[in-house]
C-alpha cells in the first residue's frame, strides 16, 4: 500500500470512529491538516511566482482550513512525465503519486485511462465555472459531457520576441519595418533579405546570418494549417481521423523548411531564447512564458557582448488566412485520493486562480490569467502588481492575440504524444541535418543555389511527405 493510500485508510478509519476535531474541508472535520504535494515543471522566475503563491495560501486560506501545499519542480516537462507516469505504475523506487501536478492535455488523458485522475466538474458550481475562459476549461473536458480532467491555472499563446537593438542596425540599413513581420510569407521574405544583408558584411561568399528561430513546431504545423483552412487532427470518441492535406503540408514545408536549409531560419541552441543569446538569431516565435528568459545581452564571443532591447510582436500568421492562434500552457490534474484530500485541491486550484492571485503569477511568469475577469489589461494593471514595462507588452500582445484568434490546442486521443512528437521533430530535424550538409557543399565551392538543390525539389518534399504521412496513419489505429 503506498503512502496516499495509507493515508487515505486511516483517514476514513479516523472519521468512523468519530474522534477527528478542528477545522474543516469541505465539511469534514480533520485533527490533522491535510498535506498535499504539487508537482510541476516551473523554473526560474516562473517557479519563484509560482512558490509565492503556495506560500501566500499556506499562511492565510491554508492555515485557515488546515491544508497544507508542498509543491516541487520535477525539471522539465519530460521529466515531470517520466516522474508522474512512474509513479502511478508503481515503479521500484518511484516516489508516491502527488495530489495535484502540472499536465497538458496528451498526458493528462494517457492518466485518465489508466483510471488515476479525478473530474472535478462536480466540485465546482456552474457559477464558478462560468468565471473561466470556456476553451481552457473544454481542454480537459476528454469525453465531452462537461467533465473537467484539467483545471486551468496559467495559460500562454506565442509572440514573436524581437532584438530590436541589431534589428535596428539591419532595418536602418535596409529599409526594413516591423510589419514586415507580420505574416510568415513577409516573415520569410524579410528572413532572405537578413541572410544577404549580413552576407554582404564579410568577404566569404554565402555566409549570411539566420534572422528567426522557432521554439515549438508542432505549433506551426497545427495552427499554420488551421490559419490555411485545414485541420491535421480531427477526433471523435477518442479516435483521430488524419488530414495530412498535402497541399497544406507544402505551404508549411516552403515556409519553414525551404528558408531553414537556405540558412535564414535557425535553431541550434536547447531554446530559441539561447539562440538569440549567442547572435545567432534576432528573432524568434515562442511562448508568452518564454519571454522571461530572453536575454539583456547577446554574447558574441567569451570576452565581447552588447546589450540588447526587447521588442514584442504579434506571432507572424499567414496571409489572408483564418485567424487562429495556439493555446498552449499546461493546466493541473488532481489524482485520485480521499475525499478530504480532493476538496483540499480543488480549494487550493480555486485560490490561486482568484484574479488577484492569478495576475500575480501572470505578471511574474508571463502566462495568462484564466478567468474572464483576469483577462484584461486594465485590470491586471489595476492590480497593484508592479508591472515591467517589457511584461506590460508581452501581456498586452497576448491578451489582443486571445481576444483576435480562435483559440487552438493539440485535442485528446490515444497516440497524440506520439502524433505531435512526428511534427514536432520530423521537419526541424530533417531541415537541420540538410542545411548542414548543405554549408559543407558551399565550404566545398558550391553556390547557394547548386547545394540547396537537391533539397528544394519537388521530388524530396513528395518524398518526405509521404514518408510522414505514414507515420501519422499508424497513430490512427
Amino acid at each position: 500500500m503506498n503512502k496516499k493510500k495509507m493515508i487515505a485508510y486511516f483517514t476514513g478509519a479516523a472519521m468512523l470512529a468519530g474522534t477527528l476535531t478542528g477545522c474543516t474541508v469541505g465539511g469534514t472535520k480533520n485533527a490533522e491538516p491535510v498535506t498535499l504535494t504539487v508537482w510541476t515543471y516551473y523554473s526560474g522566475e516562473q517557479l519563484d511566482a509560482f512558490n509565492d503563491l503556495v506560500n501566500s495560501f499556506n499562511d492565510s486560506v491554508g492555515k485557515e482550513k488546515n491544508i497544507i501545499v508542498e509543491s516541487s519542480s520535477q525539471g522539465s516537462v519530460n521529466e515531470l512525465e517520466t516522474n508522474v507516469m512512474d509513479a502511478a505504475e508503481e515503479k521500484v523506487g518511484a516516489s508516491d503519486m502527488p495530489n495535484i501536478f502540472s499536465a497538458y492535455a496528451d498526458t493528462a488523458y494517457k492518466l485518465d485511462e489508466m483510471g488515476e485522475l479525478v473530474d472535478l466538474s462536480g466540485y465546482l458550481t456552474d457559477e464558478e465555472k462560468d468565471a473561466y475562459i470556456d476553451a481552457y476549461l473544454k481542454e480537459g473536458d476528454f469525453s465531452g459531457d462537461g467533465s473537467i480532467k484539467i483545471f486551468p491555472v496559467a495559460k500562454s499563446t506565442e509572440l514573436l520576441f524581437l532584438n530590436k537593438t541589431d534589428w535596428q542596425k539591419f532595418a536602418d540599413a535596409t529599409g526594413a519595418t516591423e510589419a514586415d513581420l507580420e505574416t510568415v510569407e513577409g516573415l520569410v521574405e524579410t528572413a532572405e533579405k537578413y541572410y544577404n544583408w549580413t552576407d554582404e558584411q564579410t568577404e566569404e561568399p554565402d555566409d549570411g546570418k539566420a534572422l528567426f528561430g522557432r521554439d515549438a513546431m508542432a505549433n506551426y504545423m497545427l495552427v499554420g494549417a488551421r490559419q490555411l483552412g485545414g485541420n491535421l487532427f480531427e477526433v471523435e470518441n477518442g479516435k483521430m481521423k488524419l488530414n495530412f492535406d498535402k497541399d497544406v503540408v507544402r505551404k508549411l514545408w516552403d515556409n519553414y523548411y525551404v528558408p531553414y536549409v537556405k540558412g535564414y531560419f535557425a535553431a541550434s541552441g536547447r531554446f530559441r531564447s539561447d539562440d538569440i543569446k549567442t547572435g545567432n538569431i534576432l528573432a524568434y516565435a515562442g511562448s508568452t512564458s518564454s519571454a522571461t528568459f530572453f536575454p539583456k545581452q547577446v554574447m558574441t564571443s567569451e570576452t565581447e557582448s552588447h546589450d540588447i532591447e526587447l521588442e514584442v510582436l504579434p506571432a507572424p500568421e499567414f496571409a489572408d488566412g483564418e485567424k487562429w492562434a495556439v493555446q498552449q500552457g499546461a493546466g493541473m490534474v488532481v489524482t485520485k485520493g480521499s475525499e478530504d484530500e480532493i476538496k483540499a485541491s480543488v480549494e487550493f486550484l480555486k485560490w490561486i486562480t482568484e484574479p488577484e492571485n492569478n495576475t500575480g503569477f501572470s505578471v511574474g511568469s508571463g502566462y495568462l490569467p484564466v478567468t474572464k475577469e483576469a483577462t484584461d489589461m486594465v485590470e491586471i494593471r489595476k492590480s497593484g502588481t508592479e508591472l515591467s514595462k517589457s511584461m506590460d507588452d508581452i501581456l498586452t500582445k497576448a491578451v489582443e492575440t486571445i481576444n483576435n484568434n480562435e483559440l487552438y490546442t493539440t485535442p485528446s486521443f490515444k497516440g497524440a504524444q506520439d502524433s505531435r512528437a512526428l511534427l514536432e521533430y520530423e521537419m526541424n530535424d530533417l531541415a537541420d541535418a540538410d542545411r548542414q550538409t548543405v554549408e559543407e557543399r558551399i565550404s566545398e565551392g558550391e553556390s547557394m543555389e547548386e547545394a540547396v538543390a537537391d533539397f528544394v525539389s519537388d521530388d524530396y518534399f513528395d518524398s518526405w511527405y509521404e514518408e510522414i504521412l505514414t507515420k501519422l496513419q499508424a497513430c490512427e489505429d
